[in-house]
């Protein structure tokens, strides 16, 4: 299964985007704040993922008490998820999944999340391309 999560909207405090499986639309996304990290540093909690392809898992997250989709080896960042929220505080680097109905956040998102598990659940691989 192939990921994509294209950036649209680049905001002082977020990021927001869309996710595509297998290039079908799924939802939309919310991240922290984009920041080039070759130019300015990352601030732990407020700054979304480098631009890339990673690997992802599906692994147990002792924070949420279940198990979610994980990006591995996120250069700089460590414990990358992608999970149920709402706004910018609820992201801390990871990558929300929902419905940007709302000025600088998503709805639905807990249903999203378990919509996002059970379509790539049975993959055998499973990658995320982040892009402009």
């Amino acid at each position: 299964m192939k990921l994509k999560l294209q950036r649209l909207y680049f905001k002082p405090e977020y990021t927001i985007g869309k996710l595509y499986l297998n290039d079908v639309y799924f939802c939309d996304t919310l991240e922290d704040t984009y920041r080039d990290l070759t130019k300015e540093p990352k601030v732990y909690g407020m700054t979304c993922i480098p631009f890339g392809t990673y690997k992802v898992v599906l692994s147990y997250s002792e924070k949420f008490k279940q198990v979610l989709p994980e990006l591995v080896d996120v250069p700089l960042f460590k414990d990358i998820k992608i999970h149920a929220g709402n706004f910018p505080r609820d992201t801390d680097g990871c990558i929300i999944v929902g419905y940007n109905t709302i000025k600088g956040g998503v709805v639905n998102s807990k249903e999203t999340i378990v919509k996002l598990i059970e379509k790539i659940k049975d993959s055998q691989e499973i990658s995320i391309t982040v892009y402009i």
